[in-house]
């Protein structure tokens, strides 16, 4: 039986928001079987908790928010990736603001907290959704397609009119493993603008971005003084924030995503589709590791 997955111990760290600017307190905390990744807002009264699943998606302008009630948590994706990356089903995620801090613009942070919680198998069978049939959803932005696959893999293609991002790769395909996640994929960062700044200023979004965290680019070049930590870091980036967005469904995937322009909105419509089309996946589980597709196999402890 391959088994779900929690942390062993709460853990806790603060940093700042993204676009508020405010410190952020996160605290994770472990959960029992079949609970999935809920998200609560602990400074409201009473607590507002918010299940990470694609109907609870609200906004996807620059992030992906989960909205309830009015309530929002937004900048889930680089978390809820993290959570992929080392196979975590279920899992409490505390903050105190609207937005999951940024920590360094990637989702390395993230495993680093995870790692330092320890990770408890629980003795229950881990759930995925199998794709059957091809779904794509396009519109004039970009298109995202699921499609079966024997494993979990992920190819992105972007296309940035920008000298830098065009002297790396913008297209990528991973056959994902835990190992090839958190080496390949999980400290890419971030990366905007500097000609968008102002106008994410004046709607009081992007507050807290900066060099710290944020590749940030002018006309002609990137600013960062220490430049990618990887070649093709933007790219790398927009898988990142693919396989979080993909984690809304509950449950990881066994198939191919392929997103091409795509983005957060392209992601959870795309995902939306998937649902309302029942014969075209299933809940499966995986009686044996060794009938596993390659992506699920492995020590979720290693890098």
């Amino acid at each position: 039986m391959l088994p779900q997955r929690t942390l062993k111990e709460i853990v806790k760290t603060v940093s700042i928001g993204l676009h508020s600017g405010k410190k952020v307190e996160l605290v994770l905390r472990p959960a029992t079987v079949n609970t999935g990744i809920i998200f609560r807002r602990v400074d409201l009264d009473p607590i507002v908790e918010i299940k990470a699943e694609a109907d609870a998606v609200g906004e996807t302008m620059l992030s992906t928010t989960l909205v309830k009630d009015g309530v929002k948590i937004s900048t889930i994706e680089h978390i809820m990736s993290a959570f992929v990356g080392l196979g975590i089903d279920n899992a409490y995620v505390d903050i105190n603001a609207v937005e999951v801090p940024i920590m360094d613009g990637s989702a390395a942070p993230f495993i680093y907290l995870i790692q330092d919680a320890g990770i408890k198998e629980q003795f229950t069978p881990k759930k995925f959704v199998k794709i059957i049939k091809p779904i794509k959803f396009k519109n004039e932005s970009g298109w995202a397609e699921l499609t079966p696959f024997d494993g979990f893999k992920v190819s992105f293609e972007i296309d940035f009119d920008h000298p830098a991002v065009r002297d790396t790769r913008q297209f990528l395909s991973l056959d994902l493993s835990h190992h090839s996640y958190v080496r390949e994929i999980s400290r890419a960062r971030t990366f905007g603008f500097m000609r968008d700044v102002e106008l994410f200023r004046s709607k009081n979004m992007g507050l807290g971005g900066s060099l710290n965290n944020a590749i940030v680019l002018d006309d002609f070049r990137i600013l960062n003084q220490d430049g990618l930590r990887y070649k093709d870091e933007f790219v790398k980036h927009k898988i990142l924030d693919a396989v979080g967005d993909l984690y809304t469904l509950g449950h990881g995937i066994i198939g191919a995503y392929h997103g091409h322009k795509s983005g957060h909105a392209i992601n959870n419509l795309l995902l939306r589709e998937l649902l309302k089309q029942r014969d075209a996946w299933e809940i499966i589980t995986l009686d044996h590791e060794k009938k596993a597709p390659v992506a699920f196999i492995g020590d979720y402890y290693l890098a």
